[in-house]
């Protein structure tokens, strides 16, 4: 039986995360999903772009590619039509998906590319000294807003289902449990698929907007991110609440398989 020990590089811990950083939560879940789905490490190449998120390949033993900023699906793309046998998950940040790379994930999902993509939302760039992002909610003090954000966010997760994606899902760093589930669900989905994980960054995000500690960070996580059905019950009170579940999980033939139809 695979262990989660497998698939982590221990010769290079301990990380290089902040303390309180969500994205050492992350990595455990993703090795976790790894081990319970007995996928070989040579049988996996963890694919990343420029950011916090990008160290994730640092820790572990499967094969890793780590690609200009915003360019990781593209990249990713052709090393899955090369080596399809091989499971293609990617680990990007708000710039790597939702800014520079946002075309790229638009493009993904349209084509229905058998990928997993995590995105790691810390509601800002953390590695780059806390600036807002297009995932930042309205109203956020961030670097560069430092009387709050005037533009609005926009949801990755709808973006990825209107744009044709297979299998679209948001959790967080508090629900370890609920994520490592929807990461294995992602990574056998034939397709594209997409997991939202929010880990709001504890230096920038949660110092500048009165969040609390790391601790007190996962508390807020804990109330303010509700069950999606139940989140859409409510009236009026959506601002104050984020949403997490399965969105969408359906049929669609992939890239590869229309790809080898069309010839």
């Amino acid at each position: 039986m695979a262990s989660y020990r497998d698939y982590l590089a221990w010769e290079r811990l301990p990380h290089l995360w902040c303390a309180g950083c969500g994205h050492g939560v992350i990595l455990k879940a993703l090795t976790l999903a790894l081990a319970a789905l007995e996928v070989p490490p040579d049988k996996v190449v963890v694919a990343s772009g420029i950011g916090c998120s990008g160290r994730i390949g640092d820790y572990v033993t499967t094969h890793r590619f780590q690609g200009t900023h915003g360019r990781t699906l593209a990249f990713a793309t052709g090393i899955h039509l090369a080596r399809p046998e091989v499971k293609v998950i990617c680990v990007m940040g708000d710039g790597d998906a939702a800014a520079i790379g946002g075309n790229h994930l638009i493009h993904a999902a349209r084509r229905n590319v058998d990928l997993t993509a995590i995105v790691p939302n810390n509601l800002n760039y953390g590695m780059t000294g806390g600036q807002f992002s297009p995932l930042t909610p309205p109203a956020s003090i961030s670097s560069t807003s430092r009387q709050g954000k005037a533009e609005p966010a926009f949801d990755i997760c709808h973006l990825a289902v209107v744009a044709g994606a297979s299998y679209v899902a948001r959790t967080t760093v508090y629900h370890v449990t609920e994520m490592q589930k929807f990461l294995q669900e992602a990574i056998l989905k034939k397709g594209f698929s997409l997991l939202e994980v929010l880990t709001p960054c504890p230096t920038y995000y949660g110092r500048y907007n009165a969040l609390g500690e790391a601790a007190q960070m996962l508390e807020w996580l804990n109330r303010s991110v509700i069950p999606l059905a139940r989140y859409r019950q409510m009236s009026g009170d959506e601002a104050r609440y984020w949403w997490r579940g399965r969105l969408v999980d359906r049929e669609a033939p992939d890239f590869l398989s229309r790809l080898k139809g069309a010839g």
